[in-house]
C-alpha cells in the first residue's frame, strides 16, 4: 500500500482529535492519555480512545488537517492509513500486495477445511450405518461431537496465539488435524471414528477460528471489510462444498474414500501453510531497532523464534484471560447471541436436509449433491455484493459525518440482508410442507444463505473495529456462538418438523431471527455507549 506523510501540518493538541478510539494496554497506568509529546507513530497506533466523541477519523477531505497532522495517508492522499505503519520492511503492513495476499488466500483456504470435513460426514451417516450395525441416527453424534469442537477448539487457539504466536500454533494445528483426517478415513469401527472427528473439528478450526488476527495484522482499516468478506465466504461455502462432493463420490465410492479426499486437501493446506504462511505479529510499540529477532522460516514455522521473545508479549495468564475479558464487553456479548440466533438455522438444514428432500422430491445421492449447488451460488452472490456494498455503506457514513467513522456503521447492512433470512427460512418451511417445486426450495434456501453471507461479515467487521487490539478473541467467539447454535439445533431440527410440521417450525426459526434483529436496533442506538461504559480492554499486547 503506498502511503505519504503530510509533514508540514502542525501536531495536533490532543490525543483524541487522531480519531483512535481506545486505551491499550500500553497506555499509561492511571488511564490517562499519555503525555502530548510522545511517538505520533504510538499515538496513532492507539485504535481505542473511548473519551473519543467523534469515532475514527479516516478521511481528510472531509476534516480539519490539523487533526491528522503527521499522519500517514494511503495513496489517494486522504484516507488515513489506520495502524500507522512503521519505517520497518519486517513491519506487515508494509508487505507486498502479493505477499499480503498470499496470506489471505492460505489462511482462507485452511479456513475452508473445517466445515468442510465436518459437512462431509453428513453425506456419509447411512454408509456408515450399515457397515457398523447400528442407525444413522447413532453415528450422527460423531457430527454433532465434530461441529461441537469446531467452537471451542477455536477458544483455545486464541489463547495460544496470544502467547507462542500466530504462525506456529496454525502449523501445529494443522498438523494434528491433517493426521485426524487420514484417522478418520481409515476408521474400522465407530468409536475409532467418532474419537477422530471429535479430535479433527478440535484442530482443525484453527484458521476459522483465528483469522481474523492475520487480516487485521496485515491490511489496514479501511481495507479490512472487503479482507474478510473474502476469508467468510471461504467459511460460509465450506459446509456446502462437502455433502456437494461427498455425494457425487459415494454414488460410485465407499463412504472413506470422501475423508481420503479431506485427508489431501490438509495436506495440501499444510504445504501452503508452510511455504506462504508468515508470522503477522508485530508490536509498533516497540522502536524498529529493538524488535526481535526473526529467526529462520524454520524456528518461526515451529515457534522457537516467538518462544524466545515471549517475554515481549502476554504472559500465559494474560493469554487466557483475553479471551474471557472481551466475551464480558457487552457489545461482543450481544453481537455473538444475535449471530448464534441466526446461524443456527444454517447448520440445521445443512445437516439434515436430505433427511426432508430425499422422501420429498425422491432424491438419489446424486440429486442431493446437485441441490448443494445452491448455497454455492448463494456465497458467491453474496461475496459479490458484499465487496461494494459494505465499503458503500462505510463511505456514506463517513461523507455524511465529516470523515469519521463509528464501528455501529457496519451494522447498518444488516437492514438489508435481514429480509433474506426472515423471507428465506418462512418460505423454506412453506416448500416442505406444502410440497412446492424443488426449484422453489432451491431459491428459499439460497435467500437465506445470502443474507447470512452478508450478515457474516457486517457482524465479523463490527466487533473488530469495536476490540482490534483483541482480533483474534472476537473471532473465536463469533466461531463458537456459529457452531455452538447449529450444534443445538441440528439435535432437534427435524424432530421437532415431524412433531409440528416444517410451517411451523421453519416459521418459529423466521421468527426468531426477526427477534434477535433487535439485538442489531439496541447495538446500533446504544452501542457505544455500551463501549464506553465497558472500558478498554486493556492488554498487554495487540
Amino acid at each position: 500500500m503506498a502511503s505519504r506523510q503530510i509533514p508540514h501540518l502542525r501536531m495536533a493538541e490532543k490525543q483524541p482529535e487522531l480519531g483512535i478510539t481506545g486505551l491499550g494496554a500500553n497506555d499509561t497506568d492511571n488511564g490517562q492519555l499519555p503525555p502530548k509529546d510522545i511517538g505520533l507513530r504510538n499515538r496513532a497506533e492507539r485504535v481505542h480512545e473511548f473519551q473519543e466523541a467523534e469515532g475514527y477519523i479516516i478521511d481528510i477531505n472531509t476534516e480539519d488537517t490539523t487533526k491528522v497532522s503527521g499522519l500517514k495517508l494511503a495513496g489517494d492522499g486522504h484516507t488515513v492509513l489506520i495502524p500507522q505503519p512503521t519505517d520497518d520492511k519486517h513491519d506487515p503492513l508494509n508487505w507486498s500486495w502479493a505477499k499480503k495476499h498470499a496470506i489471505l488466500f492460505v489462511v482462507s483456504f485452511v479456513s475452508f477445511l473445517p466445515d468442510y470435513g465436518s459437512a462431509t460426514g453428513a453425506v456419509t451417516l447411512i454408509p456408515q450405518a450399515e457397515e457398523w450395525h447400528t442407525t444413522p441416527d447413532y453415528v450422527n453424534h460423531s457430527q454433532a461431537g465434530n461441529v461441537f469442537m469446531l467452537g471451542a477448539g477455536g477458544v483455545i487457539v486464541v489463547m495460544l496465539s496470544a502467547y507462542f504466536g500466530r504462525l506456529p500454533v496454525v502449523f501445529w494445528f494443522l498438523l494434528v488435524s491433517t493426521a485426524t483426517a487420514a484417522w478418520c478415513a481409515g476408521a474400522t469401527t465407530f468409536e475409532s471414528f467418532m474419537a477422530a472427528r471429535i479430535l479433527n473439528g478440535f484442530f482443525s478450526t484453527v484458521s476459522q477460528a483465528g483469522g481474523l488476527m492475520f487480516l487485521k495484522d496485515i491490511f489496514f482499516f479501511h481495507e479490512q471489510a472487503r479482507k474478510i468478506n473474502i476469508w467468510a465466504s471461504f467459511i460460509v461455502i465450506s459446509p456446502y462444498m462437502g455433502p456437494l462432493l461427498a455425494a457425487f463420490i459415494t454414488e460410485t465410492q465407499r463412504w472413506p474414500v470422501p475423508f481420503w479426499v479431506f485427508f489431501a486437501m490438509n495436506v495440501l493446506g499444510l504445504g501452503l501453510v508452510v511455504c506462504f504462511l508468515q508470522e503477522t505479529y508485530y508490536d509498533r510499540i516497540i522502536p524498529t531497532d529493538e524488535q526481535p529477532a526473526r529467526g529462520s522460516r524454520i524456528s518461526r514455522l515451529t515457534g522457537v523464534a516467538q518462544w524466545k521473545s515471549r517475554h515481549l508479549r502476554n504472559t500465559f495468564g494474560q493469554a487466557c484471560w483475553r479471551t474471557v475479558s472481551v466475551l464480558s464487553k457487552p457489545t461482543v456479548a450481544i453481537a455473538c447471541l444475535f449471530y448464534a440466533l441466526t446461524f443456527a438455522w444454517a447448520v440445521g438444514i445443512n445437516t439434515t436436509l436430505a433427511i426432508f428432500v430425499t422422501p420429498l422430491y425422491g432424491f438419489a445421492p446424486r440429486q442431493v449433491g446437485f441441490f448443494y449447488f445452491t448455497p454455492v451460488v448463494a456465497v458467491i452472490l453474496g461475496e459479490s455484493a458484499g465487496h461494494w456494498l459494505h465499503d458503500a455503506l462505510a463511505k456514506r457514513y463517513i461523507r455524511q459525518h465529516k470523515g469519521h467513522f463509528e464501528p455501529e456503521a457496519r451494522l447498518r447492512v444488516v437492514f438489508f440482508s435481514m429480509p433474506f433470512v426472515i423471507v428465506g427460512l418462512v418460505l423454506i418451511g412453506q416448500c416442505f410442507e406444502n410440497e412446492w417445486h424443488y426449484m422453489a426450495t432451491s431459491v428459499c434456501w439460497g435467500m437465506y444463505v445470502f443474507g447470512m453471507m452478508i450478515t457474516t461479515v457486517a457482524l465479523s467487521s463490527y466487533c473488530l473495529d469495536s476490540y482490534p487490539e483483541a482480533s483474534g478473541e472476537v473471532s473465536a467467539w463469533l466461531n463458537m456462538a456459529r457452531t455452538v447454535g447449529g450444534f443445538i439445533v441440528s439435535y432437534f431440527q427435524v424432530t421437532w418438523a415431524e412433531a409440528q410440521g416444517t410451517k411451523l417450525s421453519f416459521g418459529i426459526q423466521a421468527a426468531v431471527c426477526a427477534g434477535a434483529f433487535l439485538f442489531i436496533i439496541i447495538l446500533l442506538r446504544w452501542g457505544k455507549a455500551m463501549r464506553v461504559w465497558a472500558g478498554p480492554l486493556n492488554f498487554a499486547t495487540s
